[in-house]
């Protein structure tokens, strides 16, 4: 059983912002510690691997009671109400804020870290049913996802391994 290579799979089914970067970050960090990587797109997580869409992924305020965020250099976090999710413009202007505090930490973009985890040999899939749906094709998608496979080609694929949600 040592013998055996470590795995770990990740569902991706969300499209935003926040949710983008929990499986890219903890994929990362396993690639660096040897283990074998494989992340699924379905659903809304194919807005990640979307050539038209993985620039532009957005942090919608309304419902995330857990948004808080320093905002502009002010001390302490400041969260933002829910009320004010539901103003025109407020979404664009979390995503800004988001992507700019994370620019000046450093923090690889979406597009970035796919790059990195599939230059380090992270294997990427989209689902079939979610690319029928959306009326997609494999062209659609950006460069380094291997196939588009169905949810039991998944399972069969990642068998042994760690499975994450996200």
């Amino acid at each position: 059983m040592a013998d055996e290579p470590r795995k770990i799979a990740f569902i991706c089914s969300k499209g935003n912002l926040d949710m983008a970067y929990p499986a890219l970050v903890m994929g990362w960090a396993a690639l660096g510690n040897g283990i074998d990587v494989t992340i699924f797109f379905t659903f809304w997580g194919m807005d990640m691997i979307n050539k038209a869409r993985v620039d532009h992924l957005e942090i919608p305020p309304v419902a995330n009671a857990s948004m808080k965020m320093n905002m502009m250099g002010i001390p302490g976090y400041i969260g933002i109400p829910q009320i004010l999710g539901i103003i025109p413009g407020m979404t664009p202007f979390a995503s800004w804020l988001m992507k700019k505090k994370m620019k000046g930490l450093n923090i690889p973009t979406v597009r970035e870290y796919l790059e990195m985890l599939v230059d380090g040999g992270a294997k990427l899939y989209a689902c079939k049913m979610s690319v029928d749906m959306f009326g997609l094709k494999k062209e659609d998608f950006i460069d380094g996802v291997i196939d588009i496979v169905t949810a039991s080609d998944f399972m069969d694929m990642t068998e042994g391994s760690q499975i994450i949600f996200i």
